[in-house]
């Protein structure tokens, strides 16, 4: 045959049946970490075998998650070392199929072969439902960029000299830690003296929502004052059943030590608030500054000791549009790294003192506007339909102030935006990876 065409089904990781996931075991027996693929990676790999030493060019119709995030590495991995080359590409864009029920999704399409070609063409979309745009490029990598081929693996650290993200706390307590602003108002005047032990607790769900929850945090609690308040002492002590009657040894571990969380990592200064899971349908994943008193759960990432100008950059345009490549998703929605987004992430190369004051000034700005706006969370303030004027027109403040940090000329899309992005991330890290060589040999 002269050509492979096809749609594959859009089935997640998620929602594979058995027979599906027999399916990957077989064609993936040489690639790692496998299993988080999306089913549709299977036809990439059986058609890259298919069409091995041949003239054969593929094209598929994709869920645009193969292009983005943990995919990309495990994937584009294994085919480039088998010579794959991307042809011609449509970035995402909104489809629907002749399928019962006119599913619509948000798809890529793929055309590639084993052998390299001088005419590439990347179809880019200015909205999801606009017309693509024809682009001759020189390349195409996985993330459907015109640069050349790479994949952004997890780093432990930060590429710039930025402070450290860290999870947030993770209690494993079956709720016995746990409060709503009832259940605590009932707890503390059966037991008023936990007051002091009893803090805000921040998951993703009550800081984009403005909602209140409460836990008892008593890391610094002494034995007796344990002993003294027989109904903390009673949560603890159901906490402690609860992790022996756990079936994983780490957890049995943890009863040794009931009365704390199983995963304790609060920042000691206050911090910059990330949700690991945001709505698909934001243009900014909303951040937060808190203070240390305040717990973040680890369905939270948290930066401490970032300024203004740190939380400028990660707030704008130029860090969520590589937010958006380079992240994993859950279902469609963002799901933030610390490891592949925020430590790959390329800050401005020597900014001005004066163009990180213009940034800081626009933070200042930004915060003050949501401020006016207090009684609305975070969730309706950002979404696209009520986002405020004066919100969004603070943000495009904040975003001309950032892509000046980079250059003086403006970013006509986000395309243009990444392609920047990715070559600066090229020469950051080509220094990093001459050093990693050199660290190795020395071991040998």
């Amino acid at each position: 045959c002269n050509y492979i065409l096809g749609n594959p089904p859009f089935i997640s990781k998620n929602d594979r049946s058995n027979g599906q996931n027999d399916d990957m075991a077989s064609i993936f027996i040489n690639v790692e970490n496998y299993k988080i693929l999306d089913y549709v990676c299977s036809w990439y790999i059986k058609a890259s075998e298919y069409i091995r030493n041949t003239p054969v060019k593929v094209a598929f119709v994709s869920t645009n998650s193969i292009s983005q995030g943990e995919q990309v590495g495990i994937l584009w991995n294994y085919l480039l070392s088998k010579n794959i080359k991307i042809h011609f590409a449509h970035r995402t864009f909104k489809w629907s199929n002749e399928a019962k029920g006119n599913a619509q999704v948000y798809v890529i399409i793929i055309g590639f072969a084993n052998y390299d070609t001088n005419d590439k063409y990347l179809y880019d979309y200015e909205t999801v439902k606009s017309d693509p745009l024809e682009i001759k490029v020189k390349n195409i990598n996985p993330y459907l960029i015109d640069f050349p081929d790479l994949v952004f693996n997890s780093r432990t650290k930060p590429i710039c000299d930025v402070p450290d993200m860290v999870f947030g706390n993770k209690p494993t307590d079956d709720g016995n830690f746990m409060f709503d602003d009832i259940q605590k108002i009932e707890f503390l005047k059966i037991e008023p003296n936990a007051s002091k032990y009893i803090k805000p607790f921040l998951s993703a769900k009550e800081f984009l929502h403005n909602e209140k929850r409460w836990c008892l945090w008593l890391e610094d609690i002494t034995p007796t004052d344990l002993k003294t308040m027989p109904e903390v002492y009673k949560r603890v002590q159901h906490v402690q059943e609860f992790r022996y009657k756990s079936r994983k040894a780490a957890t049995v571990k943890l009863a040794e030590t009931p009365y704390l969380f199983a995963e304790i990592r609060q920042p000691k200064s206050d911090y910059i608030l990330i949700p690991r899971h945001s709505s698909e349908n934001r243009k900014y994943i909303p951040f937060a500054y808190f203070t240390f008193n305040n717990i973040v759960a680890d369905s939270c990432i948290a930066l401490p000791n970032a300024n203004y100008y740190i939380f400028g950059i990660i707030s704008s345009l130029m860090h969520n549009a590589f937010m958006r490549q380079v992240c994993g998703r859950i279902k469609s929605d963002y799901r933030y790294s610390n490891k592949l987004v925020y430590n790959n992430f390329p800050f401005p190369e020597n900014p001005t003192e004066d163009k990180i004051r213009k940034v800081e000034e626009s933070v200042k700005t930004l915060l003050y506007v949501r401020d006016e706006y207090r009684e609305s969370s975070l969730a309706d303030l950002y979404d696209p339909i009520s986002m405020p004027k004066k919100l969004v027109d603070a943000h495009s403040k904040l975003d001309k102030a950032v892509d000046l940090c980079y250059r003086p000329q403006p970013f006509p899309n986000e395309l243009s935006r990444l392609e920047f992005l990715f070559e600066l991330y090229k020469k950051y890290t080509e220094p990093l990876l001459k050093i990693d060589i050199k660290k190795k040999r020395a071991k040998k």
